[in-house]
């Protein structure tokens, strides 16, 4: 008998690793930190805690301009309860122009972590976001990067407001 031999198998207790409910339903692992916190959660609860959240703030139209040095001229449709608001700006990035137009309406979002998974026909955008002193992950789906990125921030401005 050799020391590889010498152990029964039910000698030691394995456990299988908590579910990180992305990975079980596209393949692929959430960011390390929102994996924490998400781990063991159904992908239902996931989408309702983390996913594009029903709140006071809703995006509705969105255009975007291409204009000369790598700037682009954005335009929306930004809901705030019941006042709807045209908004736009000039920025380098669907990102930076939603980040201003934002701002110009007293919503406040800093982000400080983004990650983004492109996978077949969609986009699904994971930001950590934060609003004075609250910190929060969202979650944003779309057809394309800038739409999931988009509906990310929405859902963070929401979910930092509740």
């Amino acid at each position: 008998m050799n020391a590889f031999t010498s152990f029964s198998s039910t000698s030691f207790s394995f456990a299988a690793p908590a579910a990180d409910p992305f990975a079980e339903r596209y393949g692929r692992a959430l960011p390390r930190d929102l994996r924490a916190e998400a781990t063991g959660m159904s992908w239902e609860r996931f989408e309702a805690t983390y996913g594009d959240q029903h709140g006071p703030v809703r995006l509705g139209g969105w255009s975007a301009t291409r204009l000369p040095a790598g700037r682009s001229h954005f335009e929306a449709t930004i809901a705030i309860g019941d006042t709807i608001h045209t908004a736009a700006a000039t920025a380098c990035g669907p990102i930076a122009g939603m980040t201003a137009m934002l701002h110009e309406l007293g919503l406040h979002l800093e982000i400080l972590s983004f990650h983004r998974h492109d996978l077949d026909e969609t986009s699904i955008t994971f930001l950590l976001c934060r609003s004075g002193e609250r910190t929060a992950w969202v979650m944003g789906t779309g057809e394309t990067g800038d739409e999931s990125s988009l509906r990310a921030m929405i859902a963070g401005i929401n979910r930092l407001s509740a």
